[in-house]
Formats: C-alpha cells, sequence, structure tokens
C-alpha cells in the first residue's frame, strides 16, 4: 500500500512538471531572448561569433537546466552567470521554449 501511494505521488509530480514545463510562452521567450540573449547567441539562435554556441533547436529541458545551472551558480561562467541571474525561473522557461521551437541552421 505504501509502494502505491508513493508511486502514484511520483506520477502526479512527474504530470505536474509536465504541466509548467509546456505553460511556457514561446513568444515571451522570444522578447526576453531579444533583448537579452541576441547579442552573443546571434539573431534566431544562430551565433556569428565562434565561441558563443548556436542555441536554435537545442532540447527544452537541456536549456532549462542550463540556465538554471549558471543561475544558481552551480555552472560557471563570467559571461553567462550575471545573465541568467537576471533571469526568473518564468523567463527561462520562456527562452527555452522560444529556442527550442526553432530550426537548427
Amino acid at each position: 500500500m505504501l509502494k502505491t501511494a508513493i508511486l502514484v505521488s511520483a506520477m502526479g509530480a512527474g504530470l505536474m512538471v509536465a504541466t509548467v514545463a509546456s505553460a511556457a510562452d514561446a513568444a515571451l521567450g522570444q522578447k526576453t531572448f531579444e533583448t537579452t540573449c541576441v547579442a552573443c547567441h546571434g539573431a534566431k539562435g544562430v551565433s556569428v561569433v565562434p565561441i558563443y554556441p548556436n542555441l536554435a533547436g537545442q532540447k527544452e529541458q537541456y536549456l532549462v537546466e542550463q540556465l538554471k545551472a549558471f543561475h544558481d551558480g552551480t555552472r560557471v561562467n563570467p559571461i553567462m552567470q550575471p545573465m541568467a541571474a537576471a533571469l526568473s525561473d518564468a523567463d527561462i522557461a520562456n527562452v527555452a521554449a522560444y529556442l527550442s521551437s526553432l530550426k537548427p541552421e
């Protein structure tokens, strides 16, 4: 009985995470990207500078995890940490939704 309750709770938590992830707004993410990220990562997430990665078409969850790691300092980069520190969790989700919707070039 306890195992069943734990399993049901875990499944419910998984559904909540999936719901939150799908609630991201790519249009808002585009606006945030264009005001915060475009200078380094290029229009439509394709950088023209070799030291900055292309982000267009990256997996949404990967982008969320990396931005959160920069935000909380578990991933260290002197350029990205201050940029990510200014983003809310909603901003991060929205930017990730936008970038993952783009086709990589």
